[in-house]
């Protein structure tokens, strides 16, 4: 079993807060073998971190956390930038054509962008994977509907500390019945549903300080773009 961090942010997002030597660092240090970054809407700071992931004994697996035009989705072993705004299955096509997986984070979470505000239920299972624990969570409600709507049909599962600072990397990881550590195998090895899913939930605080930052980083880069 190979254990993986699948949804991380870098400073490179909107907002998230450090450079990737230090989301390498902290995994590394708390033991996992693989990470993935996955910025919203960008891919540059991924790719540098899959390419020196090796040098923290880590498998690097490059992605992206996509804006369609029904929520977010998790690309997962992309090299190329899938763009914002497109429709759900559009953007599952592009990940696909690029060779990735997609996988749908927080769905039943509409005030985090989960696609199922905008989608059905059915269109959901167009996706590869379902992201069944996300450690920022409140009640763990949104996590257990995730959980058995993957349960009932048959998909498979993730999780994701969905960390926007270096300190909660490791809170949600997957575990991978991978033949080898690669990404390739990583991601048959998900879309074959052999994962387990085990996380703690982030502390309300920290959740708290995240989001805080998040809106106070938005909003100067949205006050950059009006002047420049």
């Amino acid at each position: 079993m190979l254990s993986v961090e699948l949804h991380t942010h870098s400073s490179l997002s909107y907002d998230g807060r450090d450079p990737v030597d230090s989301l390498l660092e902290r995994a590394a240090a708390v033991g996992l073998d693989g990470l993935a970054v996955t910025d919203h809407d960008e891919i540059e700071a991924s790719l540098d971190a899959a390419a020196r992931a090796a040098d923290y004994g880590l498998v690097g697996i490059p992605g992206m956390e996509v804006t369609c035009d029904a929520g977010h989705v998790l690309a997962l072993g992309v090299e190329e930038l899938v763009p914002a705004g497109l429709s759900f299955h559009d953007t599952l096509d592009r990940i696909h054509d690029a060779g990735g997986i997609a996988v749908v984070p927080h769905p039943f979470q509409e005030s985090r962008s989960g696609v199922l505000a905008n989608i059905s239920r059915g269109d959901l299972t167009a996706a590869d994977a379902i992201e069944v624990y996300n450690s920022r969570l409140l009640t763990g409600r949104a996590n257990r509907q995730a959980e058995r709507f993957a349960d009932e049909a048959g998909m498979p599962k993730t999780a994701g500390s969905d960390a926007h600072i270096s300190e909660m990397v490791g809170r949600a990881i997957t575990n991978v019945d991978a033949a080898e550590p690669t990404v390739e195998a990583i991601l048959a090895a998900i879309v074959d549903g052999r994962t387990t899913v085990e996380g703690r939930r982030t502390p309300w605080h920290i959740s708290f300080r995240q989001a805080a930052g998040g809106v106070k980083r938005r909003v100067a880069a949205r006050f950059r773009s009006l002047i420049e």
